[in-house]
């Protein structure tokens, strides 16, 4: 277990970068702003096309990217503690897909912002309730029941997502392909996500003890205390929610749910008290960075921010891919 005093130093560096991260994205971008402009625009109320460009537009992207990687990255390590599984990802329960058919049938059928909102977050519940009504048998659910059915559904939702982008109309094939690799530029109010982030991750706190009594195994758990099948529904519900409305609102973003808590969870240990906080800053973080970069690179043009997060996250899998192989033979 880690010492407070290192808990809080942890937690303060993840800060910092966290504030560093979105700095970094008003500062840099097709029109470069200075440190002290973006600061008198933040808190002076600087106007002309700085004011604008910062508050307007990147501003709320930058926040809207990092609740969103928090939100990916708590799903992810609450999934690895509900599925006993280091290496488990958001995604292997099948909600991004469900919430990729809500999204894609909504552009498809030529609704706005709101309604691509609406419809992928409805996809993604709808999916999270199908998952579990399938997966709960007579006796309940089990890791591998919840996993494999969760891979089933997914693999459905992708056929149908399929099936969408065939019978799309051209003109809206780019959005939707880019809805689908992940895409903040459409993002304009990132006070609910960030308030959705806040409560979830307080939702998920006080159950840090369970948590990592069910990590070591349900027997142990319930001989502890422990009222294993609530808790596991409970983690179960946060960590969909937490998926789904990341993915409502950046699109199908993947690797920040399997690799950020798995290295936090290396840097740091196992007590969820920590691993928890940490692993949202460090999400968070690290899909502002990503977004800045996908801003930037090849300037004016964006690049889908889904994109920059699997060239970063196919080899830190893979490396930590190695470090588990030896472990498990």
């Amino acid at each position: 277990m880690p010492t407070r005093r290192r808990a809080l130093l942890i937690l303060a560096a993840l800060a910092g970068l966290s504030l560093l991260s979105i700095a970094a994205a008003l500062a840099v971008g097709s029109v470069a702003i200075g440190p002290v402009e973006v600061l008198s625009t933040l808190f002076g109320g600087a106007g002309g096309t700085a004011g604008d460009v910062v508050r307007s537009l990147r501003l709320p992207r930058a926040l809207t990217g990092f609740a969103c990687g928090g939100l990916l990255a708590l799903a992810g390590a609450l999934l690895q503690v509900l599925l006993r599984n280091p290496l488990a990802d958001p995604y292997v329960l099948g909600i991004s897909g469900g919430a990729g058919i809500g999204a894609l049938l909504a552009i498809v059928l030529g609704l706005g912002v709101v309604g691509i909102n609406g419809l992928a977050f409805a996809g993604a519940l709808g999916a999270m309730l199908l998952v579990f009504g399938l997966a709960h048998g007579d006796g309940g659910w089990t890791q591998s029941r919840l996993l494999l059915t969760g891979v089933i559904v997914a693999a459905g939702c992708g056929a149908v997502v399929t099936l969408l982008l065939a019978i799309a109309p051209e003109d809206r094939l780019r959005g939707m392909l880019f809805w689908l690799m992940g895409d903040l530029s459409q993002t304009a109010a990132p006070q609910l996500v960030l308030i959705l982030l806040a409560l979830l991750l307080l939702v998920a706190l006080p159950f840090a003890r369970e948590l990592n009594l069910l990590a070591r195994g349900a027997d142990l758990a319930q001989a502890l205390g422990v009222a294993v099948r609530p808790v596991r529904g409970g983690v179960y519900v946060v960590a969909s929610l937490a998926t789904a409305a990341a993915v409502t609102h950046a699109g199908a973003i993947g690797f920040i749910g399997l690799i950020v808590p798995h290295l936090v969870r290396l840097a740091t240990g196992n007590d969820q008290r920590l691993l928890l906080p940490a692993s949202v800053l460090g999400g968070g973080s690290l899909l502002v960075i990503a977004d800045t970069l996908a801003r930037t690179v090849l300037a004016p043009q964006q690049l889908p921010v889904g994109v920059l997060t699997a060239l970063i996250g196919v080899p830190v899998f893979l490396f930590l891919l190695s470090r588990a192989a030896p472990g498990r033979r």
